[in-house]
């Protein structure tokens, strides 16, 4: 697998081009991977909301989550721990860091703008096959550091499912699915890196384990229950709290 990273000139909140940001893609291969990091997605849609103009975080977190846990009960108060989309992941991935005075908000509809890309770039670069991921940082409990994860993908399986085979010495294996989208997306974000380097995208070739197809986007392909998840009970013993709905 070989991650190229692409330097773009810097986007910039409260709104940017999409058009820009695509049309710094250079030539594509058959069958390989843009992977676009959801904070860069979020300045093109507008989704960025002045610092300023905010006059507590918090209740902005608890507007974008799904569901959250209150600051306090997280330990030295760091963040709020939320879910959205499904996602365990902290403040509802809101991020202050090369906003420029901004909070820049999670895309909206990320599947959608997944498959608005792809359009694009098939389009293009008269392509086939061809995959898209919309990546962001994530932590993992109980590990130090961020990595990357799929928050939506587009144009390809995001599992590699290998129940009913055989392992080396003829087990057959009951529960095992890789999980393509985020194990790509982890990869290409280590490569296009946290901080200044100004490379929002990259393009993975040569990847032979993916099966790509063009298919809809459907949120919960990657999506478990967190009352089936085998992590439920911890997930389920937190009291989590949602806004009510207007």
């Amino acid at each position: 697998m070989d991650i190229k990273p692409i330097k773009t000139r810097p986007f910039l909140p409260p709104k940017d081009s999409l058009s820009d940001l695509l049309e710094a893609i250079p030539i594509m291969k058959e069958k390989s991977v843009i992977v676009i990091t959801s904070k860069v997605i979020s300045i093109c849609q507008g989704r960025c909301i002045s610092i300023n103009s905010v006059k507590n975080k918090d209740e902005l977190i608890k507007k974008e989550a799904d569901f959250y846990l209150d600051r306090e009960e997280v330990p030295n108060k760091w963040v709020m721990l939320t879910i959205k989309n499904n996602i365990l992941i902290p403040t509802a991935g809101i991020d202050e860091s090369n906003g420029n005075g901004y909070y820049i908000l999670w895309p909206a509809n990320p599947f959608g703008a997944a498959r608005q890309i792809y359009d694009f770039l098939k389009k293009k670069f008269s392509l086939r096959e061809l995959g898209i991921i919309i990546s962001d940082s994530h932590t993992t409990p109980l590990r130090w550091g961020a990595t990357g994860i799929a928050i939506s993908s587009y144009g390809f399986n995001p599992l590699k499912d290998y129940r009913g085979s055989k392992d080396i010495f003829g087990r057959e294996m009951k529960i095992t699915q890789a999980n393509v989208a985020d194990s790509i997306a982890s990869a290409a974000t280590l490569v296009m890196g946290e901080g200044n380097e100004q490379t929002p995208l990259a393009i993975v070739e040569d990847t032979g384990f993916i099966e790509f197809q063009e298919m809809e986007a459907k949120e919960d392909q990657l999506k478990i229950d967190r009352h089936e998840d085998i992590y439920g009970p911890l997930l389920n013993n937190v009291n989590w709290k949602s806004q009510p709905v207007s």
